[in-house]
């Protein structure tokens, strides 16, 4: 697998995931269903990881794939793999708030290095091209054509006036806390992996997530912020953030452009 193979597969795979979410979404209604571990799932959720997991295993089927609704693949464990959320923000889908994405990346000895993060109720499509690099598409999304792209990057923050983005439907006393810390200018609300994606753009300066969050929720997002020239560490002692822990559970963690200068924890 070469990343001039991979990039075109996870943005088709993400567009087609894409449709068959907003199909579900615009019906008139829609099963919703309680995991174990007590969070939604719909038939959404379900159509787009079956169509994921299946055009991933056909054109890469030696490499090890870790998805969100396939409880038996969070068992595997190796230094590369892909991982996938096939609907991050389901509180979002459900609520019909339209912040939801479909996220597929590649994990390389702990880092995501390639990724795709696509919001089709935004109409919002952000991906890492071969090289590495991380750019916005606009247009109609063709599966087949990679359509007309710009180059994102972090912004050049300025720490007297800081924009911050945070969660929608998990902010709390905590975050708000850790923000105090900060000079800010405004701060927004979004859903799903499009936090990262907003630093990744320099239309917010900094993400701190003060909450559960696993692997395959901030992967793809984290591959483009780092294309962007953007950096993911932990809350706790500003390591950088890995991939591939056992049972692919995240720390807290804080995203940002790096000319942020981070306060402790």
């Amino acid at each position: 697998m070469t990343y001039e193979d991979l990039v075109p597969v996870i943005r088709k795979l993400a567009i087609e995931a894409g449709a068959k979410i907003m199909e579900i979404y615009n019906s008139d209604d829609f099963d919703v269903k309680v995991k174990s571990d007590d969070s939604p799932v719909t038939e959404a959720d379900e159509a787009a990881d079956a169509l994921i997991s299946a055009g991933l295993r056909a054109a890469f089927p030696g490499v090890m794939l870790v998805t969100e609704e396939q409880a038996a693949s969070h068992k595997e464990r190796g230094d590369t793999f892909l991982i996938v959320d096939p609907l991050d923000g389901t509180k979002e889908f459900i609520h019909r708030r339209g912040d939801f994405t479909v996220n597929i990346a590649l994990v390389e000895n702990g880092v995501p290095t390639r990724g795709v993060v696509y919001a089709p109720a935004r109409q919002r499509m952000f991906f890492t091209l071969a090289d590495g690099s991380a750019v916005e598409e606009t247009g109609s999304f063709d599966p087949e054509t990679i359509g007309a792209t710009r180059v994102i990057r972090v912004a050049d923050s300025d720490n007297s006036a800081l924009m911050v983005v945070a969660s929608k439907s998990h902010r709390d006393q905590a975050t708000d806390d850790y923000i105090g810390k900060y000079n800010v200018k405004d701060s927004k609300s979004a859903g799903s992996s499009l936090k990262f994606c907003l630093v990744a753009t320099g239309e917010a300066d900094i993400y701190p997530r003060v909450g559960r969050t696993m692997e395959w929720d901030t992967a793809a997002g984290h591959a483009v912020l780092a294309g962007a020239g953007g950096k993911v560490v932990r809350f706790d002692d500003h390591s950088p953030l890995r991939y591939g822990k056992e049972g692919y559970a995240n720390p807290f963690f804080i995203a940002y452009a790096p000319a942020v200068e981070l306060k402790e924890a």
